[in-house]
């Protein structure tokens, strides 16, 4: 029985050893128990009170000792879902309040607002980065400059980067420098003529970061992230101004 599930409702694993035995026991006292969970009387008794808090164990007197008996196995659900209630009440604070003000506490810039990604994995961490970022977003959507050489590497990583794209609803414009380029759902292209050696590069505009891939010797990837507000809308004003005149 695979009871790794049991630690995401936020049960230890004394917690569950002491459930478990009683489910097995019915009802009984916490020398017996005890014994059964392989547990000393000292911590059931105290890890009983805390599994009795949460609703999964309660308690009775009989005679002058106190017997305890665990609560129907669906009682889980309940905490699950209490379990879940806090937490999505967590995430709304931390996006509401907590987030914005940890932000006012970082310095406008700093060399953490660079950061450099290497070889396959590494791009495969900026592309979820661009569909993750994106998608937090009121307006989901960001936009590219895309070279035809980089275009058979960019996704070697994440083959189904523009399905999952897709599925989050977010939309992409793109200015590819050179012929080709894939059409897909939620996407515009445009394309700028080049002639002569095109060097491989791929620019993600999603303020406010832009993400900087190419290919470095033997076609390997390299990508460099900024985390910069003004770098960000300066390169989304050229992004925006070169694509009204093509």
């Amino acid at each position: 029985m695979n009871l790794d599930t049991l630690e995401q409702l936020g049960l230890d694993q004394k917690e569950i050893k002491l459930y478990m035995a009683l489910l097995k026991l019915g009802t009984a006292s916490i020398r017996d128990i005890a014994a059964e969970a392989g547990i000393n009387r000292g911590t059931t008794y105290e890890t009983l009170k805390v599994l009795a808090s949460k609703g999964i164990v309660s308690y009775f007197p009989k005679g002058k000792r106190r017997v305890f008996c665990a609560e129907p196995p669906e009682k889980l659900l309940d905490l699950a879902e209490e379990r879940k209630q806090s937490l999505e009440q967590s995430i709304e604070e931390m996006k509401q309040k907590l987030i914005p003000q940890l932000n006012q506490l970082k310095p406008d810039f700093n060399s953490g607002n660079v950061r450099f990604y290497e070889g396959d994995s590494g791009i495969e961490f900026v592309l979820k980065d661009i569909l993750n970022s994106v998608a937090r977003q009121d307006d989901k959507a960001y936009c590219v400059f895309s070279s035809k050489p980089i275009r058979q590497h960019l996704y070697r990583p994440f083959p189904n980067y523009t399905q999952q794209r897709i599925r989050k609803g977010i939309d992409v414009r793109v200015i590819a420098i050179g012929e080709g380029g894939e059409d897909a759902d939620l996407s515009e292209r445009k394309w700028i003529n080049a002639s002569g050696k095109i060097d491989a590069s791929y620019i993600a505009i999603y303020p406010p970061k832009v993400a900087m891939i190419s290919l470095a010797s033997m076609d390997y990837p390299v990508a460099v992230v900024i985390d910069s507000k003004e770098i960000a809308n300066t390169q989304q004003i050229i992004f925006d101004t070169l694509w009204s005149t093509l």
